[in-house]
């Protein structure tokens, strides 16, 4: 769906992501704007390439589960949008304290989306659980 939509990794480091969401046929609905599904999409892709990135640095193997979402609307997305999230302060030591203690730990990323005029259009808090295969 993301191929499909159009998502593209606009910027990516180990702190930051930017993931850009197109304003075409397939991603507007009935209302000349795009689906919020779509956006949720960019959001979440945004923080999981983050999440991922982390994970590589550790030698334990640990899943990931998105276990919550929340979304804010401030602004009608009739125009191209690029979701921004940025890596957690808490996310490092969170990740250690999942390992040593083999156990499940929750964390919230939130990332902004912007249309090309730079106004944010919708705030989205994802939250993803990390926890050590067994």
């Amino acid at each position: 769906m993301a191929f499909l939509s159009g998502l593209k990794i606009k910027a990516f480091s180990e702190y930051k992501a930017v993931v850009t969401l197109p304003f075409t046929y397939l991603t507007k609905n009935p209302f000349r704007s795009i689906y919020f599904a779509c956006q949720a999409m960019a959001a979440e892709f945004s923080s999981a390439i983050i999440c991922l990135q982390t994970i590589e640095n550790y030698e334990t193997d640990l899943s990931l589960l998105v276990t919550g979402l929340e979304a804010t609307f401030t602004k009608k997305a009739t125009q191209k949008i690029s979701f921004t999230c940025e890596k957690p302060q808490e996310q490092d030591e969170l990740l250690e304290q999942c390992i040593s203690s083999e156990q499940a730990q929750e964390i919230t990323y939130t990332s902004i989306g912007r249309n090309e005029s730079g106004e944010k259009v919708a705030e989205f808090l994802i939250t993803w659980s990390f926890k050590p295969r067994t």
